[in-house]
């Protein structure tokens, strides 16, 4: 890993990586989940990717990640909704699916529910590997020189990360057995939709040519489609 990361962003980035396991399985009450250690075994694998290549082509950027976000509260107020909306769903699913079973998912929907999030691993990867100014927050990285993006996924869709958060939104109540974390989908990805809306508007106003890119690519998140 690069030398230039902060003791700051390692410890930033292990916080994260220990967000899911504690909420996921404290909630559950249990260990003896296998389903909650399946997506635990996806998930960092699909983390360790990243790392790589984001070490290799673009650290700073993997750094920044890492780091614990400080939100801008004029343009992330959508992001913070979306976190805690996303804190109390992680909660919700283990208590439905493993403590109460107020809605049981049937076995097959739980593999159509890890084929889900394997898409959106590889989705989120392309993204990745396209993007060098992927970074949690809303804004123009003048120090990166930040240009407009149009190749690999955004050649389709101009928001493929996105499109990634939506896959990962449906997949993983559906591997972790939780018809409740799955009513609360939609609410998710209208936020992520919202949020989208207002991240155009500040990439029409102060980057430039993204304008002539939206009509080049007018689909946000599914060629063709929306």
């Amino acid at each position: 890993m690069s030398k230039i990361f902060t003791g700051k962003a390692l410890v930033g980035g292990i916080s994260q990586l220990l967000l899911f396991p504690l909420i996921l399985f404290l909630a559950a009450g249990t260990l003896a989940w296998p389903a909650g250690w399946i997506f635990l075994i996806l998930f960092y694998s699909f983390v360790v990717v990243i790392v790589r290549l984001l070490s290799k082509q673009n650290p700073s950027l993997l750094e920044e990640r890492m780091s614990v976000f400080k939100p801008n509260p004029k343009r992330d107020t959508m992001f913070l909704l979306l976190g805690v909306v996303s804190l109390v769903w992680l909660i919700v699913i283990p208590l439905d699916a493993v403590r109460f079973h107020w809605l049981q998912v049937p076995l097959w929907l739980q593999a159509v529910g890890a084929l889900a999030l394997l898409g959106s691993f590889a989705i989120m990867y392309l993204a990745f590997r396209e993007n060098a100014y992927l970074t949690p927050t809303v804004r123009i990285q003048q120090e990166r020189e930040h240009v407009v993006v149009s190749t690999g996924p955004y050649r389709y869709m101009r928001h493929p990360m996105y499109t990634g958060f939506h896959l990962f939104f449906l997949g993983l109540p559906l591997l972790l057995g939780s018809g409740v974390g799955l009513v609360l989908t939609p609410v998710l990805i209208g936020l992520v939709v919202r949020r989208t809306v207002l991240e155009e508007h500040l990439l029409r106003e102060e980057l430039l040519g993204y304008d002539a890119y939206m009509i080049q690519v007018p689909s946000r998140f599914i060629p063709h489609i929306w």
